[in-house]
C-alpha cells in the first residue's frame, strides 16, 4: 500500500490519501486501537467520538475484527456520537442509536452505561436542558480524545449545516435541502426524511483532542479541495478543521481527485514528467487557454507553467503532436472492437449495462461476440410500491380474461396489497414484495438487451446475497457472493469482461460488486490451472464517466446507435420519470446518458481531434 502525506503550500489540513478505502478503514481503526490501549496502560478511559452513515462503517468492521481475533477490549471506553436525527425512535430502521448498536456496539465490549448518542425522542420543550446535558457529560468525561467525522455535499460535519458558527455547541438544527435529498435513498423519499436533528457544535467538535475525518468516492472530491485548501467560511463548516492543530483528513483516490497536487502538481512544485502526466497536462492547458492541442504555442507553455515540460521535449510542436497522436490512438470504432470473443458484462443493478455501455454492447452484437450480461443484484428496493399494485392488478385481470388461476393470483394480490396498505416508510418489503420487485426489474433488464440485438438467453441474473437485506444498507461481500460469480466465470470462460468501475454510486453497490468480481478472478485462477484471466474493462455509472486522460478506449456514437441505447433504457420503466435513488441529479437517466456521451465527444471536438455524435469511455485493467 503507498500512502501520499505530501502537504503542500496550499492545503491548510493535512490530508493522507491511501489508494482505496479499505485501506482508510485499516490507518484509522489501527489509529483509535492505538489509542484505545494507551489510556487502558494509563487506567484511564478513551473517550471516542463517532460518527455514522456509509463511510465510518469499514472502521466499525475493523475494530470488531480487532476485538474478535486480537483481543482489544473496549470495556473502558466511553463513546459520544455526533448527531441523531429529530424525531426519531430508537428502534426505527433510520435511527443513529440502531445503527451504533447493529454496526459496532453489540459485537465489542463496551459497557452501555459508556455509549453515549443524541437522544431523538426528547419533547421539543426539553431539548435544550437535554443538549446542555449532552455538553456537560463530555466535559465529565474529559473530554473527546478521538474524533471521527464524515464530510457532506455542503461541507457540513455532524449535521452543522452552512450558517454554523465556530462557537455552535450541540443543538438542534435545521436540515439543508442538500443534505435531506442524500439522505432520501436510506428513507424511500425526500418526504420522509426529518427536517431537524441534534448535532454536537463545530466547537465541541474542534474541542477533540484528536480529529479524523474520512471520505471516498469522487463525489467528495469538489468538497474535499474545498475544505482542504479554500478559506474558512460559515457557509462550509468543515473548513473550521484548519483552526485544529489535531486534524487529519483520511480520503482515498477518487476523494482526492480535485487537490492541486494531484489535479495540477505542476503548479505547485517541479514534477517528473511521466506519460500519464504529460498527457494531462497538455490536454489541461489546451482546455485552460480554449486552444485546440495542436495549436498550443510555446507561449502557452510558459504563461502556464510548463517550461520544463518543453525542455524535456524540445518544442511544442513536438509534445503536442505526441499527445494528440497519443489521444487518437485511443478512438476505437466497431472494426477495432473485439470480433467472435467471449465476454461478460457484470451489470450490479438490472439497468447498468444499458445506461453504461448500450453503445459499445450494441457494437459487440454486430461484431458476433458471444455475449453474457451478469446482473449481479435484483435491484428489488429501487422499485416503487405502486408499480407493484400496478403489476398485481394486471395479473387479476389477466388471469380473469384467460381462465388462469383466479383464486391464488387474487389471493396473493390481497396479501401484497395488504402489507403495502400497512407499511411504513423505511419498512423492509415482504419476501413476496420483494420477489415481485425482482421480477419487475428482471423482465425489463431483458427487454434492454433485446432491444440492443441480444436474445433473453444472455441473461443471467446472480442476485447475490450481500443486496439480499431489504435495506438500503447491505452486507459485505461475502464467500457466498463470490462463489456465485466464480461458477460464473468458470463456466462461461470470458476472455474480456465488464466491469462496473464507478465510485460515485451512492449506495455504493457497484463497489461492492466490483470486488466481488476481483476475488472471483482471483480465486477461479488459483482454483484452476486452466482458467485464463480475462482481460477487463471498466465502465462508468450513471454519474459520470470516465476522463479522456484516463480512458483507454474512446468508443465512438453515432446518432442511430445513441438513439437505440436510450431506447435499451426507455425498457426500464420502473426507474423512468422518477427513480427512487436518483442522487442529486434531477434528470433522468437517460438524460444523463445523452448528455454524457455528446460532452465527452464534444470534449474531444475541443481538444482538436475528429469530431464524433457521442462518446462512450473505458479503462483496461
Amino acid at each position: 500500500m503507498t500512502i501520499s502525506e505530501h502537504t503542500t503550500a496550499r492545503e491548510r489540513i493535512p490530508v493522507v490519501v491511501v489508494p482505496d478505502h479499505d485501506d482508510i478503514a485499516r490507518l484509522v481503526a489501527s489509529r483509535i486501537a492505538e489509542l484505545v490501549r494507551s489510556r487502558a496502560k494509563e487506567k484511564r478511559s478513551c473517550v471516542l467520538g463517532l460518527a455514522t452513515g456509509s463511510t465510518p462503517i469499514g472502521v466499525y468492521r475493523e475494530l470488531i475484527r480487532m476485538h474478535r481475533d486480537e483481543g482489544l477490549s473496549f470495556e473502558h471506553v466511553v463513546s459520544f456520537n455526533l448527531d441523531e436525527y429529530y424525531p426519531m425512535p430508537k428502534e426505527s430502521v433510520h435511527s443513529y442509536h440502531r445503527y451504533m448498536w447493529e454496526n459496532l456496539f453489540s459485537h465489542i465490549d463496551i459497557k452501555p452505561d459508556n455509549v453515549h448518542i443524541p437522544n431523538g425522542e426528547v419533547p421539543r420543550d426539553e431539548v435544550d436542558a437535554y443538549v446542555d446535558g449532552y455538553e456537560r457529560a463530555i466535559a465529565d468525561a474529559g473530554g473527546i480524545d478521538f474524533q471521527l467525522l464524515g464530510i457532506g455535499k455542503t461541507g457540513h460535519i455532524g449535521f452543522n449545516e452552512p450558517g454554523s458558527g465556530a462557537e455552535s455547541l450541540t443543538r438542534l438544527i435545521a436540515l439543508d435541502m442538500v443534505t435531506r435529498r442524500d439522505a432520501a435513498a436510506d428513507f424511500f423519499g425526500e418526504e420522509h426524511v426529518p427536517r431537524e436533528a441534534i448535532t454536537m457544535g463545530v466547537a465541541t467538535i474542534l474541542g477533540a483532542r484528536e480529529i479524523a475525518l474520512l471520505a471516498t468516492g469522487e463525489h467528495k472530491a469538489a468538497i474535499i479541495k474545498r475544505a482542504v485548501e479554500g478559506e474558512i467560511a460559515i457557509d462550509v463548516a468543515a473548513t473550521f478543521l484548519q483552526r485544529h492543530p489535531g486534524t487529519t483528513f483520511y480520503v482515498d483516490a477518487a476523494a482526492s481527485a480535485d487537490l492541486t497536487r494531484i489535479a495540477t502538481p505542476w503548479l505547485l512544485d517541479e514534477v517528473q514528467w511521466t506519460d500519464e502526466l504529460t498527457l494531462r497536462a497538455v490536454v489541461w492547458l489546451s482546455l485552460t487557454t480554449g486552444k485546440a492541442i495542436l495549436k498550443l504555442t510555446e507561449r502557452d507553455y510558459a504563461e502556464y507553467h510548463l517550461s520544463s515540460l518543453l525542455a524535456q521535449h524540445g518544442s511544442a510542436g513536438d509534445v503536442n503532436g505526441l499527445i494528440f497522436n497519443r489521444l487518437g490512438s485511443r478512438i476505437r470504432g466497431r472494426s477495432k472492437l473485439p470480433v467472435k470473443k467471449r465476454i461478460i458484462c457484470f451489470s450490479p443493478h438490472p439497468d447498468d449495462d444499458v445506461i453504461s455501455m448500450g453503445g459499445i454492447l450494441r457494437k459487440l452484437v454486430l461484431n458476433e461476440n458471444d455475449i453474457k450480461v451478469a446482473y449481479m443484484t435484483s435491484g428489488n428496493i429501487a422499485v416503487f410500491d405502486h408499480d407493484v399494485r400496478r403489476h398485481v392488478d394486471f395479473l387479476v385481470r389477466l388471469a380473469r380474461d384467460r381462465n388462469l388461476d383466479v383464486a391464488s393470483i387474487a389471493a396473493m394480490r390481497e396479501r401484497v396489497l395488504r402489507f403495502l396498505a400497512e407499511k411504513k416508510a423505511g419498512d423492509v418489503d415482504s419476501k413476496e414484495v420483494q420477489d415481485i420487485k425482482r421480477v419487475v426489474r428482471e423482465a425489463e433488464a431483458v427487454s434492454g438487451i433485446e432491444t440492443l440485438g441480444m436474445s433473453a438467453d444472455a441473461a443471467r441474473f446472480l442476485d447475490l446475497p450481500f443486496y439480499q437485506t431489504g435495506k438500503v444498507r447491505k452486507d459485505p461481500i461475502g464467500d457466498a457472493d463470490v462463489k456465485i460469480v466464480k461458477q460464473l466465470l468458470l463456466d462461461a470462460r470470458p476472455e474480456i469482461v465488464f466491469v462496473a468501475g464507478d465510485l460515485s454510486d451512492p449506495h455504493g453497490t457497484h463497489r461492492m460488486c466490483k470486488e466481488a468480481v476481483e476475488r472471483a478472478l482471483d480465486e477461479a485462477a488459483a482454483d484452476d490451472a486452466s482458467f485464463v484471466r480475462p482481460e477487463v474493462w471498466l465502465y462508468r455509472g450513471a454519474w459520470q464517466e470516465w476522463p479522456v486522460t484516463e480512458a483507454t478506449w474512446l468508443v465512438p456514437i453515432s446518432q442511430d446507435e445513441l438513439r437505440l441505447k436510450i431506447q435499451a433504457i426507455f425498457k426500464h420503466q420502473s426507474q423512468k420519470d422518477s427513480a427512487p435513488f436518483p442522487g442529486q441529479d434531477d434528470r433522468e437517466f437517460w438524460q444523463r446518458v445523452d448528455a454524457r456521451n455528446k460532452d465527452t465527444a464534444a470534449l474531444l471536438d475541443k481538444l482538436g481531434l475528429a469530431e464524433y455524435f457521442a462518446m462512450e469511455a473505458y479503462v483496461v485493467v
